[in-house]
């Protein structure tokens, strides 16, 4: 990658625990379900055209994980675009599973950056499960949102991230999907989003899985054939 994030990202917005004067929970109406706030938050907070991953860490301190996950892995919904953000998120999932309580980014990643535009367009752009999924997000305390429950989850979004980064036919979207929906119950304090999220996440990794180890299967197969 150049350092600039130029796919239009898929995202949200969350007024919860995003900085001192950004911590107002205005609940879930129509025009405020959590991934548009969060986008719409992000972009008030920084008012140029691009913001940088660095540039975010550092604002928003121990809920930076959480967000930083949630608006790379939106864009890989979109065909083509994983691998893209596979290796921020790897290594967003290794520090979170070794109990990083703030993102440590390498400057290579760091100074990469989003539209600011982007963000906003993307608030819509969400899938219609993703959306179904908003509407039952609200601040619930639990396991899965503790220490413990961090460490669970920064180990299966590296796992995610590998799936992201391997080539494989259709072993994008399960894992990505759940994994948006774990990111978004760590981001609102929603134990029960973040168990489903983890659920989701399990499955779709499981298939994937399997889709790859089919198609390295069927390469060694050809290989025997042809020698």
């Amino acid at each position: 990658m150049d350092g600039n994030i130029e796919a239009p990202i898929v995202a949200a917005s969350s007024t919860r625990d995003l900085g001192p004067d950004l911590g107002h929970d205005q609940g879930h109406d129509a025009a405020g379900a959590p991934i548009s706030r969060i986008v719409a938050e992000v972009a008030a907070r920084f008012p140029n055209e691009r913001i940088s991953l660095g540039d975010m860490a550092l604002a928003f301190g121990d809920r930076a994980f959480g967000l930083l996950i949630l608006l790379l892995l939106l864009p890989s919904l979109l065909p083509g675009m994983a691998s893209v953000f596979g290796t921020p998120v790897l290594i967003l999932g290794v520090q979170m599973g070794l109990g990083r309580s703030v993102p440590k980014l390498p400057g290579f990643i760091a100074r990469q950056s989003i539209k600011r535009e982007d963000l906003l367009r993307l608030a819509g752009s969400s899938s219609k499960w993703l959306r179904k999924v908003e509407h039952f997000v609200k601040p619930r305390p639990g396991v899965f949102v503790s220490p413990l429950g961090d460490r669970v989850f920064g180990w299966l979004i590296a796992y995610v991230a590998l799936m992201l980064i391997l080539p494989g036919p259709g072993t994008n979207g399960p894992p990505a999907f759940g994994a948006i929906v774990m990111a978004l119950g760590l981001v609102e304090h929603d134990n029960r989003t973040t168990a489903w999220g983890i659920g989701l996440t399990i499955g779709g990794c499981a298939f994937a899985t399997a889709v790859l180890g089919m198609v390295c299967w069927l390469g060694i197969k050809a290989l025997g054939w042809m020698f």
